[in-house]
This record gives C-alpha cells, structure tokens and sequence, in this order.
C-alpha cells in the first residue's frame, strides 16, 4: 500500500481529529467532479443544494462514462489514506455533494457528525473535497481541534432556526469557538476529519458559490446497525435507515453488515429524479 499520509499528517489527524494532507485530486478529476455538479443542479433542482445525498449512485457507475462521483470515492490515493487511518477494511456508506449557493447559503450549526450516525462501533472518516475554492467568506467549515480525544458525544439540542442545514446542534457551553480552526481550501484539495470531531460551517453570504464532495468511510469492523435509526428521538429529518453500503476494500470483518438494503431505493429515487438528503453535514 502506498503511504500518502506522511507520519506528520497520520499524527496530526490522531492529535487533532483531521489533517489538510499535501496530495490533491488531479485537475482532470477536478473538472469531470465540477461538471457533475453542474449536472446534479440542474437537474434536481426540488432538493436544497447544500445537501445532495448519495451522488455516486446517479446512473452510470462504471464504463466509459464512470460516475465522477464513485470515481472519486474509488480513487487509490484517497484509499490509501483513508486506510492508513481506518485499518484495510473500508466500507463507504454515503457521498454527498454540499453546496452553498451564493448569498443564501445556511449555516451548518457546531454539531459532531456521530450524533447522528447508527454504526457500533461509532467510527468514520470523512473525506471533505473542495470543488470550488472555500474560505470565510463563502462558507467554509470549521474544526474545534482535539475535541475528539475524549471518544464521547457531547450535548446537542433540536433547534428549529429555518437558517440552519442541521436540526441537531451542540450546546455552547460543550467547547470554546475561540479554537475553532477554518478550513480555507483550494479547489482539489481535501480534509479528513473524525466522526467526533466538533465543527460547522459559517452561512454563504457572498456571491461565490461553495461546492464540495464529502466521502464517507468506516471501517469493516463495524456494523452499520439500522435498528438503531428507528430508536431515535429527534425530529432529524435525514433518511439514513436506507442508506446503501458499498464494500470498497478488504472484507466485511464485523459480518453484520447489509449491502444489498437501500441499493434499489436510492436507484429508483435518482432515475426517478428526485435525491433526498442524508446524514451530517459540514
């Protein structure tokens, strides 16, 4: 396997909770993800840009017209890296493209992804692709450093502000923002962050538009339990009970895990041109 984390930035993503690395996609990459985007836009326009799930699966996912999007998700590099974090086994259970349009583009409350996700152990990396450039001004996201070390999720609350992407939201008095961390990228390049990581994203309020490709990984030790999406007790308005595995890497280690639920559903909601969003966002 080839290491394209350095020892650095493999120690900064465990110190931390999410490392910058130095690799970028290719500019070929980059332009067949922008034009894909595009695409997705256009053409599913009933959903909120900011929040487009599974683009993956938009028909076709091989060939010579490969879907970018699990091209991207299927990149070695980005295996490489996610497996130097995650172990060889590797399951990708969501993409989504994230779009803040110019102007009216919400902000994403602090939250931690795990807050929301049903696998046990609670485990991802989240592979986060700048598409357009991302700064302050646009919307970028930002990280609390180190608030993953204690392996806990923090206190959230139901917020029901129409101005936030996320319903679920974390109480202040769980961190200082005083340590926040922006995450200014340039298009091509990536962040990797933590499922307990804190963080959010400032709202668009400029007239550049923010796009991004999120991945998201765990690994094949564990199980993504669907049982424990129909326990819970928020208002969350996100479908991850049908939401589809894909095996990537290695073998299911946990032998629990379904990746045949959710495939035909999300087909169908593609061709049918309807995509319904699911999960964290950031």
């Amino acid at each position: 396997m080839n290491a394209p984390l350095s020892p650095e930035e493999l120690h900064h993503y465990r110190e931390h909770g999410y490392v910058f690395p130095k690799f970028r996609l290719p500019d070929d990459v980059l332009a067949r993800l922008r034009e894909g985007v595009d695409h997705l836009l256009s053409t599913y326009t009933d959903v909120a840009q900011e929040d487009l799930a599974n683009p993956h699966m938009v028909p076709p996912t091989d060939g010579p017209m490969r879907n970018p999007f699990m091209a991207a998700a299927q990149d070695p590099t980005v295996l490489d890296a996610v497996s130097q974090i995650l172990g060889p086994d590797l399951v990708l259970w969501i993409t989504r493209v994230l779009c803040k349009p110019p102007v009216r583009g919400r902000e994403v409350p602090w939250h931690q992804d795990g807050e929301y996700w049903p696998m046990r152990p609670l485990a991802t990396c989240s592979a986060w692709i700048a598409i357009d450039p991302v700064s302050t001004t646009n919307g970028c996201m930002r990280f609390i450093p180190g608030s993953h070390r204690r392996q806990e999720l923090y206190r959230h609350h139901v917020s029901n502000r129409k101005d936030l992407v996320l319903n679920l939201e974390l109480d202040r008095d769980q961190f200082d923002e005083a340590h926040a961390v922006n995450v200014e990228l340039e298009p091509g390049q990536m962040s990797f962050h933590d499922v307990r990581l804190i963080h959010g994203s400032l709202a668009n309020t400029s007239g550049q538009r923010r796009a991004a490709l999120i991945m998201r990984y765990m690994p094949a030790t564990s199980h993504y339990d669907r049982s424990l999406v129909r326990q819970r007790k928020d208002s969350s308005p996100f479908n991850i009970y049908d939401q589809p595995l894909w095996l990537m890497r290695g073998v299911d280690r946990s032998g629990r895990n379904d990746f045949v639920h959710g495939h035909e559903i999300w087909n169908k909601r593609y061709v049918g041109g309807l995509a319904v969003a699911s999960g964290s966002a950031g």
